[in-house]
């Protein structure tokens, strides 16, 4: 007992005067490592990367036994595979590095809003959302397919390059001519920026999630995947089902009734307030609630 305590004493001792040796800067460079590697293993949790993660971690086990023993084999894998595997890996992990440099450029911090863009009028905003839900209403009625994006601080400039370039305000009357089926640009999606119409028929990145019901059909999958690759909020409609649909971080509600719909867009869309409740008084709706909510009830959510 008198051996254990005399161990716990110099542990104890040598961790005071380490924790009195350290600077502020170690400090922050511990924090710093500690942040990347959990967002490492967020981004490992939430795409099919874990089994490349697995290969990995088998090529440095390899490695390490066949140090001393093995020289060929070491040989090898140090020199070749070791020194071209950084570039490899930068090649296969280039859609999640580029969509992390993008949430890291849109980010609130002080000094990144002097590159951002001015904040739109509340107003126009209130309009678009207004429209958008009327538009939706009257196309889930006569089941028509739709697809509408809401851009926010990540900008979709290479979607919108794919489609027709369009400049004007969000009307429940264009949208539903663009998405009429004898259209033109009906099979794309229309992208919104700012309570306007930039682009129709332009072509979304398709969910990687393997996990997906199988009822859902390529409209939904490229909604759910432009949410997964960028902040959008994207608004569905069903041409098979008439049913609508938002997509939000890559998390799917379905079946929406256009009051949900409304509130839903405006606490995604609409600058948040300082209290938890809107002019009327009602609670916000975030897609997440909505997700707990549907759990509870048995209702149909995906993910």
């Amino acid at each position: 007992m008198g051996e254990f305590m005399d161990v716990l004493t110099s542990v104890t001792q040598r961790l005071g005067s380490f924790a009195l040796s350290l600077q502020w800067w170690d400090v922050l460079d511990i924090l710093v490592i500690a942040f990347l590697v959990y967002r490492l293993l967020l981004l490992v949790r939430r795409t099919n990367s874990s089994r490349l993660i697995k290969g990995v971690l088998v090529v440095v086990a390899v490695l390490w036994l066949s140090t001393g023993r093995l020289r060929a084999l070491n040989y090898l894998i140090s020199h070749i595979i070791v020194q071209w595997g950084v570039i490899a890996l930068i090649i296969l992990f280039q859609p999640e590095i580029r969509r992390g440099l993008e949430q890291m450029g849109s980010s609130r911090l002080p000094f990144l809003q002097l590159f951002s863009k001015p904040q739109v009028d509340r107003q126009t905003l209130e309009d678009a959302i207004s429209q958008t839900v009327s538009a939706c209403g009257d196309m889930s009625k006569s089941r028509t397919g739709a697809l509408i994006v809401f851009e926010r601080h990540i900008q979709l400039e290479e979607m919108l390059r794919s489609g027709t370039k369009l400049d004007a305000e969000v009307s429940s009357e264009l949208l539903k001519n663009i998405f009429f089926v004898k259209a033109p640009m009906h099979d794309g999606a229309a992208i919104v920026r700012d309570g306007r119409v930039l682009g129709a028929g332009c072509m979304l990145p398709l969910s990687r999630n393997v996990n997906l019901s199988r009822d859902l059909g390529m409209r939904h999958r490229a909604g759910i995947g432009m949410s997964e690759n960028s902040d959008a909020v994207v608004v569905l409609v069903s041409e098979e089902t008439g049913s609508i649909s938002v997509a939000v971080g890559g998390m799917l509600k379905r079946h929406l009734m256009t009051e949900t719909l409304e509130q839903l867009l405006r606490n995604e869309l609409l600058p948040r307030q300082e209290t938890e409740e809107d002019a009327d008084g009602k609670k916000r709706i975030s897609l997440k609630s909505l997700l707990a909510k549907g759990k509870e009830e048995g209702g149909h959510a995906d993910e």
